[in-house]
């Protein structure tokens, strides 16, 4: 990873990777189209697991509705070359029922060539976005029994999307990492509340004690 993606993942900037990108087949050779979904509606997936500790996430069908989509770019790993991108009409982004729908068309440089042709292989067939977040809700499912909790985050808002790329592996090092800067602060969070409980609950135990001599 650069440092420039480590600066941008410290500035707030988000990575997923969970869905797939397929090659469609055109009728002229010199347009290569790509489609596939940057993200899904209303489907967890998991970030990570840490300890006891089960991080999931989902997207709100309502997420981009005020998000900043303007220029937005197709790149390869989040780096490098731009492949495809709005404003000169080489990338098209919609929402629909399902999530985010990207179709670009690769066929204008021979870079962008090559990796329809991965795509088209199978060689790479998963897509990631870069992304800020406006507002989000969590829920938590707690078993006492066995000390677990599942956290859920729902994200609501997207602020701004940066771009969509084609991926080489299922989960790359800035979607593990921007998801952990979220997860660490949750993390720590959780820990101090049970902390406090346990606190509670010793101080509980002493005061019934000494109520009964």
């Amino acid at each position: 990873m650069t440092e420039l993606m480590i600066k941008k993942i410290s500035e707030g900037r988000q990575y997923r990777t969970v869905v797939e990108v397929r090659a469609l087949v055109e009728e002229t050779d010199s347009r290569k189209i790509v489609e596939g979904y940057a993200t899904t509606f209303n489907e967890p997936y998991e970030l990570f697991r840490d300890g006891n500790f089960t991080f999931l996430e989902q997207v709100d069908p309502a997420a981009f509705d005020s998000a900043d989509m303007s220029d937005v770019i197709m790149q390869y790993d989040h780096e490098g070359r731009v492949f495809a991108r709005q404003s000169n009409g080489t990338l098209d982004l919609s929402v629909d029922d399902h999530g985010l729908k990207i179709r670009a068309d690769l066929g204008g440089t021979e870079i962008g060539r090559q990796l329809y042709e991965e795509i088209k292989g199978g060689y790479t067939d998963k897509m990631s976005f870069g992304f800020t977040v406006a507002e989000d809700r969590q829920e938590e499912i707690r078993n006492h029994d066995t000390n677990e909790v599942t956290v859920l985050r729902t994200i609501t808002s997207i602020g701004k999307l940066y771009d969509v790329s084609a991926v080489s592996l299922p989960a790359n090092n800035a979607t593990e990492i921007s998801a952990r800067s979220w997860g660490d602060g949750v993390i720590a969070r959780l820990t101090e509340e049970r902390r406090k409980a346990e606190e509670r609950e010793r101080k509980m135990k002493i005061l019934e004690i000494m109520l009964s001599l």
